[in-house]
């Protein structure tokens, strides 16, 4: 969908003051689901939890002035592996090591394949349907989903990758299922009401990171993983229902308050910026790690950009007069019009959360829309 980047008040997503999606999970849900695991609770005991958390949860995120509701991801354990599971052809599996971040190690889990990628009767439409029964005029209900790039990057990785090439030993046949699995499950998200759809991303995130690419035991390079990441995304983006807003979200990972990678947009910046066909970009500018304002220079004219300067790992209140300048520096290579403001990720991208309260969570939204309604009106 096109956007009208000229309106000064925002009548689709992204908004002026916006949100990545993820919100901490109450420590009833946590119980809740840890009994599930444990098998002292039935499935529909569980459920019965998730629906009134989710509840509570939307009466709070309208109160605070969102005017996108999400379920918080409270129905998922991680902000990827849950989607990536749900589809056919796809099973979760434990592994040996779990992701690596700045100074903590995730759960030791995976997607890896059983068979062919397809996308028919995907648990999270029943999950998007739940949530946009409490949208109302002004309020619309949002669906976040890992990027398809995200999923390729999973198939790829070393535990994955000899059974990927097993099942698909024509990788042009791999990213033609794994756009055609995406485009099943968000045209049945649209036939459900949903008009905004956030794909996210932390595979750009890695291409920026030296380390990153000092680490890999290959000779590829920024370049040409890049345009294939670019590839399946847009592959997985075509022929899409005008109305449908497709944003993305590009992330340097939120585990536990910790991080994955480092370094500015600079290196995928003329690759995602100018040709990723996505309505908004939702960036990471909370902390020196993500670089300057600069790369923004490559952001297409048609397209916004939600720039994430609060962060979402501490529950300290940033300055709001330095957030201003800094909003006004950004504004040097993409027009005030085209610009919004949100936590430059969610709460709670995987269920344990990050390190701060639930107060402090909605405190650092009021403080976004404050500024939001302060710069915007």
């Amino acid at each position: 969908m096109t956007v009208d980047i000229k309106a000064g008040k925002r009548t689709v997503s992204p908004f002026r003051f916006d949100n990545v999606g993820s919100f901490l999970r109450p420590q009833a849900l946590k119980n809740a689901r840890a009994a599930f695991a444990e098998g002292n609770l039935s499935e529909a005991e569980l459920k019965k939890i998730e629906d009134e958390s989710i509840v509570e949860l939307i009466e709070k995120q309208k109160e605070v002035g969102l005017q996108v509701i999400t379920d918080g991801e409270f129905r998922r354990s991680w902000w990827h592996l849950d989607f990536m599971w749900g589809l056919n052809g796809v099973e979760k599996r434990l592994i040996e090591k779990g992701y690596r971040f700045n100074d903590e190690e995730t759960r030791p889990e995976t997607a890896s394949l059983t068979g062919k990628i397809s996308g028919e009767n995907h648990p999270f439409v029943d999950h998007f349907k739940f949530v946009h029964a409490f949208a109302t005029d002004g309020v619309v209900a949002r669906q976040t989903i890992p990027a398809p790039a995200q999923f390729l990057s999973e198939l790829q990785r070393a535990e994955n990758k000899k059974l990927t090439e097993q099942i698909y030993p024509d990788q042009d046949e791999l990213l033609a299922d794994i756009a055609k699995a995406y485009q099943t499950v968000i045209l049945d998200l649209y036939n459900e009401g949903c008009r905004s759809v956030q794909l996210d991303d932390c595979t750009w995130g890695m291409c920026c990171d030296t380390h990153y690419w000092a680490a890999r035991q290959d000779d590829a390079n920024v370049e040409g993983v890049g345009e294939l990441f670019l590839h399946v995304n847009n592959l997985a983006l075509q022929n899409l229902p005008e109305d449908l807003v497709v944003t993305t979200h590009v992330c340097r990972g939120n585990y536990h308050s910790t991080w994955a990678s480092s370094g500015g947009y600079d290196p995928i910046a003329e690759i995602l910026f100018e040709k990723e066909n996505v309505s908004a970009f939702y960036l990471e500018f909370d902390t020196e790690r993500a670089g300057d304002f600069s790369p923004l220079q490559h952001v297409s004219e048609d397209k916004l950009v939600v720039l994430g300067l609060f962060s979402s790992k501490t529950g300290e209140l940033e300055n709001k007069e330095e957030i201003k300048a800094r909003i006004e520096e950004a504004a040097k290579y993409v027009d005030l019009d085209r610009l919004c403001i949100s936590p430059q990720c969610g709460f709670a991208s995987t269920e344990e959360g990050n390190i701060l309260t639930e107060e402090q969570q909605w405190n650092k939204l009021r403080l976004i829309k404050d500024v939001a309604d302060e710069i915007w009106g």
